[in-house]
């Protein structure tokens, strides 16, 4: 009964959310995914280190591919996101922590900007009202 509460929360929370919302929890997902695998890594869990390393990659692969054209800086992101998704890569192939916690700084660097972002455009609404 709990667990069909959190997932009726979590779809009204999704389908709910701004663009820009959607695109925070993307990030928290892919954080958490990375999270996981360098646990299941530690523990000598090969398999849920491939899940979930493999659920952080489908995420950035999410990222790259709602990037807006029509900017500039499309190109940069596309940029960072190509890196952070062969580093994933790299990390499952070899299992390797040290490599996915390299990914994982990216991933919150990206989410850390894009919750900057966030709060100057909220700002910047209450000035224009």
């Amino acid at each position: 009964m709990e667990s069909n509460v959190i997932n009726a929360y979590q779809r009204n929370a999704i389908l709910t959310a701004s663009p820009a919302e959607l695109t925070l929890m993307l990030y928290n997902g892919a954080i958490k995914f990375c999270n996981i695998g360098i646990a299941a890594i530690e523990k000598n869990d090969y398999e849920g280190a491939n899940t979930n390393i493999k659920k952080a990659n489908a995420i950035i692969t999410e990222l790259r591919a709602s990037l807006d054209r029509k900017y500039p800086v499309w190109e940069d992101f596309e940029r960072v996101y190509d890196y952070i998704s062969r580093r994933l890569v790299d990390a499952n192939i070899q299992k390797d922590r040290e490599i996915l916690e390299e990914a994982l700084k990216y991933i919150r660097e990206m989410r850390d900007t894009w919750q900057e972002v966030m709060r100057i455009n909220k700002e910047g609404e209450g000035k224009e009202k």
